[in-house]
């Protein structure tokens, strides 16, 4: 096994006996707000459900889908009785009606700005794509609550090298006015930036790769 593999392993160990425990439409129906979470956000078709199951190791962790936009509430996933990683609603996707649309920005901005114990949130792009306007809104919800952010731009495997780092250039020159939000390059299919990702939400989350209970 090679030392990337082992370091992988080494951060993704916290997630070992991580379970599925609850799904609401609604922020005020959520777990009991105490402890740690750290949530995930993107558009429908960014890639969210495959980058959760490649960075905790678990294949069905969450559902992935050729019809984006099914997931529509707010899954929590808990790593013991004080941790837990949030699927949020995705969003953008034009099937979606303008109600449901109305209904995710409100109850975004009510989680995002509300919940005591969200410690960051992971904002997926595609790379192709990044920076759409439902991602910057949920960039100025984030900094009015004055929360981390840590933008994955996903699908990273399927541009070259050098148009791929010019995309993260060029993104992170846009984002001078985030000060708390960070980026990086990423693929689930890759494992490419698993650790580098890792790093973060182990941080947001005060763990040690060998916690988990």
């Amino acid at each position: 096994m090679s030392p990337v593999s082992n370091q992988l392993n080494h951060l993704r160990r916290p997630y070992a006996e991580i379970r599925f425990l609850l799904s609401v439409p609604q922020p005020h129906q959520a777990p009991a707000d105490s402890g740690a979470e750290v949530a995930f956000a993107g558009r429908s078709n960014a890639g969210k459900s495959s980058a959760l199951n490649a960075l905790t190791g678990r294949k069905a962790l969450a559902r992935t889908s050729k019809t984006p936009g099914r997931t529509q509430h707010l899954v929590f996933f808990a790593l013991d009785d004080r941790r837990r990683l949030v699927d949020l609603p995705g969003y953008g996707f034009a099937r979606v009606p303008e109600a449901v649309q109305r209904q995710w920005g409100e109850t975004m901005a009510t989680y995002l700005q509300q919940r005591e114990s969200l410690a960051g949130l992971i904002l997926l792009m595609d790379i192709r794509h990044p920076l759409t306007d439902y991602d910057w809104q949920m960039l100025d919800f984030s900094r009015h609550a004055e929360l981390p952010v840590h933008i994955l731009l996903t699908k990273a495997d399927k541009l070259k090298r050098g148009p791929a780092q010019n995309t993260l250039l060029a993104v992170r020159k846009q984002l001078a006015d985030y000060p708390q939000t960070s980026l990086q390059l990423f693929s689930a299919t890759k494992k490419q930036g698993l650790e580098e990702a890792l790093n973060v939400v182990n941080r947001w989350l005060d763990l040690e790769p060998d916690q988990g209970k």
